[in-house]
């Protein structure tokens, strides 16, 4: 029998514990899916929540290993943010999802983990989701100039966002030669 690694295949839910008792007021929701812990956090504690499950010793969430964002075009809110944390020592995983209204904004947690850094201006720049208080949030991939999201429901691949007024643009040069060959 090998020595290596050993995955707990239980949910961490102490983790969820843990924080209803650090922060009373900041778990809105779990769910679990393949053994795998979902919270749903309040928009406005999403920094705090973040150093909390840090910095406390018995969470120990000490890594940030993604950070994304989905666009939903129906619902009570148009922006889930998530971020997936990893504790490094103790091997566990927890999923983190902070819901935005039109409009609304979240906390860059850069301070918290630099490395958000790229991350929350990739998803600025392909979803349209705004980081408040973010060191530089500008374009990663795209050009600075470019008006549009990529990653938007609503974006028309042949054309740009569907739901402009603007003229249809071409897509990339070389698109619909690929489609004929």
């Amino acid at each position: 029998m090998s020595a290596g690694p050993f995955v707990d295949p239980s949910p961490p839910r102490h983790l969820v514990e843990r924080l209803e008792a650090l922060r009373p007021g900041a778990v809105l929701a779990v769910s679990e899916f393949r053994n795998e812990l979902t919270v749903e956090i309040p928009r406005e504690q999403g920094v705090e929540v973040c150093r909390i499950l840090r910095d406390d010793r018995e969470t120990a969430c000490d890594m940030l290993t993604d950070l994304t964002a989905v666009h939903h075009l129906e619902g009570d809110y148009e922006y889930e943010v998530v971020y997936q944390l990893h504790a490094l020592a103790r091997n566990h995983r927890l999923r983190l999802k902070v819901r935005l209204r039109p409009g609304e904004t979240v906390s860059s947690v850069t301070p918290v983990w630099r490395g958000a850094d790229w991350l929350e201006r990739e998803v600025f720049d392909l979803i349209g989701v705004r980081f408040a208080g973010h060191p530089d949030l500008r374009r990663i991939l795209m050009p600075e100039d470019f008006p549009d999201h990529p990653l938007r429901k609503d974006f028309d691949v042949e054309g740009g966002p569907a739901s402009t007024d603007k003229a249809p643009r071409p897509a990339s040069p070389g698109f619909r030669d690929m489609e004929h060959a």
